[in-house]
């Protein structure tokens, strides 16, 4: 199945990818508000100490194969690997979480945030929310990342937040350390069960080495990584990835959610509003990137784009002359995005569309035939309110966050 991202031009692709994984981050806070209104802050927490740690450990060994840097044994990887798998992951978007690091040997490391844009949006909250997120949360879910590459890894503070001076910097600093001493931690249950789903087995085409420009990242750890210095082939590899890293996520979140709601109905009123905040943010983020015409042309072209409809071997779909047509997938059988849409539940699309221009508007139609699926098109009418999801998720510093050039330079031992 050919990659919807392939028809995008390589320097295209080199602006998207980062767009890709600072919505990933995004989707949290649109999540989590509404986890907050029906459980309350602790168990949010609960819920997302069980959905990262559920997914990372996934979707990091997908990218360290797609990319070439797997260890060479399985389970024995040093921190340089952690690193790289970190600078390509949805829970690190690059500048926004501007992870910066050193590398003392191959089992020491450290890393240190000179912007947490996490920290940026819990801050103004309160202390109870920062301890929250940068205490209760991170302890974990560091963790169930890093063994991902090593068993024996452990992430540790050298300091965080809540902040001691008000401005102090950097937020954070930690230590990373593999030693076969420590003990191996207990993964959460939950983790089994996203990896035997259709995105964390999903096979998507292999990079071809032979297209212009750098095909893996099997060789030093970069200070930041030049998206741009990536093959087209390779940059869209990467982008599939990453959508399968949102859906692992978001399957990880139903996962957790289903274990404290009383009926299904409960679950797909939560997911759906999560999915409406990040539907509305991810696409104007992308029509501003791509500089899409703000015209139904520009409204569809963005669903095709969405992380909803993407990877293409994920989330089975066609693209017509003045519209979308939607079959049953892989997606589906996972219960992922795209199975909460429909002619009944237009919701998702209808903030893409609106996104792009206010007065745009999306119509969900059954398709035809008796094989199941329905179509979507761009319609225009009479300017629209923001919906609410979509408002709330605006409330991070992400949905305006502007990415600066940067020079990637390679990393020594320290």
């Amino acid at each position: 199945m050919t990659s919807r991202y392939a028809a995008l031009s390589r320097a295209e692709l080199a602006t998207l990818v980062p767009e890709l994984l600072l919505m990933g981050q995004l989707i949290d806070r649109s999540g989590m508000a509404w986890c907050i209104a029906a459980f309350g802050r602790d168990e949010m927490l609960q819920v997302a100490i069980e959905e990262w740690a559920a997914a990372s450990p996934i979707y990091t060994r997908r990218m360290q194969d797609a990319l070439g840097y797997a260890p060479a044994v399985a389970g024995q990887g040093d921190v340089v690997t952690i690193f790289k798998g970190l600078q390509l992951d949805i829970g690190a978007p690059p500048q926004f979480m501007d992870f910066r690091y050193t590398v003392h040997d191959a089992w020491h490391g450290e890393f240190r945030l000179d912007h947490c844009g996490a920290l940026m949006d819990v801050e103004p909250m309160g202390e109870d929310y920062v301890r929250g997120m940068c205490h209760d949360i991170e302890d974990p879910t560091f963790d169930a990342t890093a063994i991902a590459t090593n068993p024996h890894a452990q992430v540790r503070p050298i300091h965080r937040p809540p902040r001691t001076p008000a401005d102090r910097h950097p937020h954070c600093a930690w230590t990373v350390t593999i030693d076969p001493a420590f003990p191996e931690p207990e993964p959460v249950p939950a983790l089994a069960v996203n990896a035997g789903s259709r995105a964390a087995t999903l096979a998507l085409d292999p990079i071809d080495p032979a297209d212009e420009g750098v095909a893996d990242y099997t060789g030093p750890l970069l200070s930041d990584v030049d998206f741009a210095a990536f093959s087209h082939s390779a940059l869209v590899r990467i982008a599939d990835e990453v959508c399968l890293q949102m859906h692992l996520l978001d399957r990880a979140f139903a996962l957790a959610v289903a274990e404290r709601v009383e009926t299904d109905a409960e679950l797909v009123k939560l997911r759906r509003k999560q999915l409406v905040g990040i539907a509305g943010i991810g696409a104007e983020r992308l029509a501003r990137a791509l500089d899409l015409p703000r015209d139904p042309a520009g409204a569809l072209r963005a669903m095709w784009l969405h992380p909803l409809l993407n990877p293409a071997a994920y989330v089975s779909a066609g693209l017509l002359p003045d519209e979308i047509a939607v079959t049953p997938g892989p997606a589906d059988e996972d219960g992922a995005w795209i199975s909460l849409c429909g002619p009944d539940w237009p919701e998702a699309l209808r903030a893409i569309a609106h996104a792009v221009a206010p007065e745009l508007d999306a119509r969900i139609t059954a398709a035809p035939g008796a094989g199941g699926g329905w179509r979507v098109q761009v319609v225009e009418g009479e300017a629209r309110p923001e919906a609410d999801e979509v408002a709330v998720t605006r409330f991070s510093t992400g949905a305006t966050f502007a990415f600066a050039p940067r020079r990637s330079l390679p990393l020594t031992v320290a």
